[in-house]
């Protein structure tokens, strides 16, 4: 499995945030986007999923399902967790379950290795950042898929939440996964770093 991006550009408004950009991470490999506020991280990633068009450039994936797109083979974790207040954290997953279809995994084992099990019959708007982080990320579980897309995924953790994370990524990659992680800290992940340059 391969994922690679040749010569992207950028637009937004009207204004070119990057161009001749290149990507090449295959199974098992992590890439880390780094830059300052506003380079471009999160609009590579939404670039990848399919949800920004690239104004030049080429995205292409090897090897994964030949009948499903790029983007049903992709969990995207954008920087803002999506969420349904009122139903329960359980509640939620199995609605994301639902929602993405494919191969699933059990909701409740997803939410006890999050380490949210004693909130799993909590409404979701009673959450802490950090716990609300941690039911998106159970979502990488809950159904399975074999590229991550994840937008400062470990952004309001505390300490036992990166090791959590670190562990979650760990296992993904050693599954033969592919992640690509827009972030301003470590991972606690071997990973290839591409640095986009922007505006301070």
């Amino acid at each position: 499995m391969r994922l690679s991006g040749r010569e992207l550009e950028c637009v937004r408004g009207g204004r070119d945030i990057f161009s001749a950009l290149d990507f090449d991470i295959q199974a098992g490999q992590a890439l880390a986007v780094t830059g300052e506020n506003g380079s471009g991280k999160s609009s590579l990633l939404r670039m990848i999923t399919g949800l920004l068009p690239a104004a030049k450039g080429l995205i292409q994936f090897e090897g994964g399902e030949d009948e499903l797109t790029l983007a049903e083979q992709t969990h995207y974790l954008g920087h803002r967790d999506a969420l349904k207040p009122s139903l329960t954290v359980l509640e939620n997953l199995q609605f994301w379950q639902d929602f993405l279809g494919g191969e699933k995994s059990d909701a409740g084992e997803a939410i006890e290795m999050l380490g949210l099990g004693h909130a799993k019959n909590l409404p979701a708007g009673f959450l802490s950042t950090g716990q609300r982080r941690r039911m998106s990320l159970a979502r990488l579980i809950a159904v399975k898929r074999p590229v991550w897309l994840l937008d400062e995924p470990t952004s309001a953790l505390d300490s036992s939440g990166l090791r959590v994370v670190s562990a979650l990524l760990t296992t993904h990659l050693q599954d033969g996964g592919l992640i690509v992680a827009a972030t301003h800290g470590p991972l606690g992940i071997s990973a290839k770093e591409l640095r986009i340059g922007g505006p301070a």
